[in-house]
């Protein structure tokens, strides 16, 4: 990456664990592009109202030299996005879901429609 990973805690105190756990998964993104500008993670709990069952929304911004990526999904259905960790596994998934097919497209790969 070009810039310095920007992290943003939302609704919940800034967490060094997962902090470091976002730093892991985001150095693993250039190995599916190398051309990444910047990374934007923020982290937000959508109920802060609660003790228990909040639910967490992670938003990725990469930017690419040709495209933005985004990954910003609402997980209100799922239990599971109750832990910090399991949000963060899903978001960085779809983003090297996006990633790689957006390299596919830029090698040629992939046929793009007119």
């Amino acid at each position: 990456m070009q810039l310095p990973l920007q992290i943003t805690f939302r609704g919940i105190p800034p967490s060094e664990a997962v902090e470091a756990r976002i730093r892991e998964k985001a150095s693993k993104l250039d190995k599916f592009n190398s051309h990444i500008m910047s990374c934007r993670v923020a982290v937000e709990a959508e109920h802060q109202h609660h003790h228990q069952g909040n639910l967490y929304h992670i938003r990725i911004d990469i930017t690419t030299p040709r495209k933005e990526i985004v990954v910003s999904r609402e997980h209100h259905d799922k239990q599971a996005h109750e832990d910090v960790y399991v949000a963060l596994r899903d978001a960085f998934a779809a983003a090297t879901r996006q990633l790689e097919d957006y390299s596919r497209i830029q090698r040629g790969e992939i046929k793009t429609h007119q």
